[in-house]
């Protein structure tokens, strides 16, 4: 078929964009703009006001306070923004306002093009009650499940004994796992809905949600389409994106290594019925969760580009974004779905900042060092020096590699997330190179339930070998200020007691130097020559018996991190620090923030006998929501905090008095 060519439908010219969004997606989608001679404007809360997607930008505007709320979730001001500066169109990124319909209503208001679809469109894919009638309506398979308008407990409590368990509730306004919990029994039930529906309210401001029968091992598959106004529409091929934990994805690839040329061609069709069914125009992606046997349902659809988007630009050979310019100037498409073809494979993954060993809980602070890279893809907006805020959303760079196959593409981005350092923040880093590197990923047979299963395999384990142990101690024994000391002025014949954590774990050790043989260090029986060759501010270069080597890394307050052969570890000198009571601090019956963020709820109250584990508060840092415990029974002594307070990690906020009765 023949692209159609502008006839009655009016064009939208425009000459500057304000991008609606921040860090790396800020720069993804000006890096595009300026490359096609767009003027580019940035907004930036005061918590980005050095940020790098601000700096990069031709003009910047200040719209308000870290909270999101308070900037880049303020309709008025971004549309007040882009008028002072004289922007034309405004492209809203993918998060924030992207699929907000008020935004996009309120541009066509101010005389602003919006870089995406119409607001109905918005409105009836957005919604995703509406969303499942309207692919109902088109003949798209959709999942069992009730979009009622009823929102009681009581109905939805018993909606879910009829569509019967495991049941999945969804926020109806929700993205990103926010607002999403999965329900094996039904005592279970109401608790869950609860907190999905407190999570739905905090995230959209909007608590309904819908239940869906959970399909259990499914894979997470998604179709790239682009409409125009014209009543063109292509796909894109598919991206598998089943790796994924807290009902986020974490680990996308195109194609999928399950859906065949046949598959393809039936979820193809299906989501261009769709985009002609509601007349869409941009961007977009139909979800769909396929079973076993090869049945495609449809979950929902995002009414905007996708973050994994830049593995679909690899296959096609095209940018998404400057398609996005296109068809939102009134040009038409300009390919028909006969000129698209794929060429090798493509995986990404979402480097965030959160601890995997201890669920996944979000870390923000700031980055002592940020090495990325060089040979792939890499989508970032940090820098050495840079602070991760508790305000945005935990992930901090996309890395992306393409290969003639996907084992080639697969080992690249093994590799590449190995030579990646990031110190001072815990990320997934680590994990992430673990998933790609297991067997039950490398067959193409990962299914949503990888991480739930597998998870155990693919966290750290701690290694205090006597190589570490020997880098460690010459490297604190020469960078005990942070600055990098004259190694010839250090000998001594001597040997010199150490005591120094290792991830946690106790160490004692001797070291004794000797300007022929190097540093020798002795612990647990275990003595270790190691020679240092190079020494410079981030990095050391070192010899093991006869075997070179390297590692990055940075002292950040008063502790020395580093990344050695992929591992990301941290280590403290206690040499001179006088040792502590074993008794110290133990059973304080304190319950402290396991992270810096505001205080949603607080369950209980001072006199109420609690069980161990039980959720005392709950926090919500980087979208999501965190239940905070104990593990320990007892009675609640004195309350420390209230709903709407901002807290840091390690913050007191609640103290139990333990041998209380146990809550019944």
């Amino acid at each position: 078929m023949t692209a159609a060519m502008p006839g009655s439908a009016a064009a939208t010219p425009f000459t500057s964009i304000l991008v609606a969004n921040r860090g790396e997606i800020a720069l993804r989608i000006m890096r595009t703009a300026k490359a096609q001679g767009y003027r580019t404007i940035a907004v930036y809360s005061t918590a980005d006001a050095d940020a790098r997607h601000v700096r990069q930008a031709d003009a910047s505007v200040l719209i308000g306070e870290a909270a999101p709320r308070k900037s880049y979730l303020d309709i008025e001001k971004i549309v007040a923004a882009a008028k002072a500066s004289g922007a034309e169109a405004v492209h809203p990124g993918y998060g924030f306002l992207s699929e907000n319909a008020a935004f996009a209503d309120a541009c066509a208001e101010a005389g602003l093009v919006f870089i995406g679809p119409s607001a109905d469109a918005i409105r009836r894919m957005g919604d995703k009650s509406a969303a499942k009638d309207a692919m109902q309506a088109a003949g798209v398979p959709c999942v069992p499940g009730y979009q009622g308008d009823d929102q009681s407990e009581e109905r939805l409590a018993a909606e879910a004994e009829k569509i019967g368990f495991p049941v999945m509730i969804k926020a109806v306004a929700g993205g990103g796992g926010r607002g999403m919990r999965l329900v094996t029994q039904a005592d279970e039930f109401v608790l869950a809905l609860r907190s999905a529906k407190s999570e739905a309210k905090g995230a959209f401001g909007d608590a309904r949600v819908l239940l869906e029968k959970a399909i259990t091992r499914p894979r997470h598959v998604e179709i790239q389409v682009f409409g125009d106004r014209y009543g063109n529409a292509i796909h894109l091929g598919e991206r598998d994106c089943s790796v994924q934990r807290r009902h986020q994805k974490v680990i996308e690839e195109a194609p999928s290594p399950f859906v065949t040329p046949d598959l393809r061609q039936r979820m193809g069709a299906a989501a261009i019925a769709a985009v002609r069914a509601i007349g869409y125009e941009g961007a977009g992606t139909l979800e769909f969760l396929v079973d076993e046997s090869g049945e495609f349902y449809f979950m929902e659809m995002n009414t905007r580009l996708q973050v994994e988007h830049p593995v679909t630009e690899a296959i096609t050979g095209l940018d998404l974004v400057a398609l996005q310019l296109r068809i939102a100037a009134g040009l038409p498409i300009g390919i028909t779905q006969a000129d698209v073809s794929f060429s090798g494979h493509a995986i990404e993954v979402r480097l965030c900042a959160e601890d995997p060993e201890r669920n996944f809980i979000p870390q923000s602070g700031r980055i002592s060092l940020w090495h990325m890279p060089s040979a792939l893809r890499v989508e970032d907006a940090l820098e050495t020096g840079a602070t991760v805020s508790p305000y945005y959303d935990s992930m901090v760079a996309k890395i992306v590699s393409h290969g003639a196959t996907r084992d080639e593409a697969r080992r690249k981005l093994i590799a590449g997330l190995n030579e990646a350092v990031i110190l001072g923040i815990k990320t997934n880093r680590a994990f992430l190179a673990r998933a790609l590197a297991h067997e039950v990923f490398a067959q193409g047979a990962a299914t949503t339930d990888f991480v739930p299963v597998h998870g155990g395999e693919l966290l750290s384990q701690k290694e205090t070998s006597p190589d570490g142990i020997a880098l460690v101690a010459a490297l604190l024994w020469l960078t005990r200020d942070g600055r990098p000391a004259a190694i010839h002025a250090l000998s001594h014949t001597f040997a010199a007691p150490m005591r120094f954590t290792l991830d946690g774990e106790d160490v004692a050790a001797e070291i004794t130097f000797d300007p022929r043989d190097g540093f020798v260090v002795t612990s647990g029986g275990h003595a270790t020559t190691i020679r240092i060759d190079a020494l410079d501010g981030v990095k050391v270069r070192f010899r093991l018996g006869d075997v070179g080597d390297h590692a990055l890394f940075a002292w950040q307050d008063g502790v020395l991190k580093f990344n050695w052969r992929g591992r990301d570890m941290t280590a403290e000198d206690k040499t001179y620090v006088a040792e502590a009571s074993a008794e110290a601090g133990a059973g304080d019956g304190l319950l402290r923030a396991s992270m810096t963020g505001q205080v949603m709820l607080v369950h209980v109250a001072e006199g109420n006998a609690v069980d161990a584990g039980q959720s005392l508060v709950t926090l919500e840092a980087m979208k999501m929501e965190h239940a905070q415990s104990l593990r320990v029974a007892g009675t609640v002594s004195e309350i420390l905090v209230a709903k709407g307070d901002q807290v840091s990690t390690g913050q007191a906020l609640m103290r139990i008095s333990p041998g209380g009765e146990a809550r019944q």
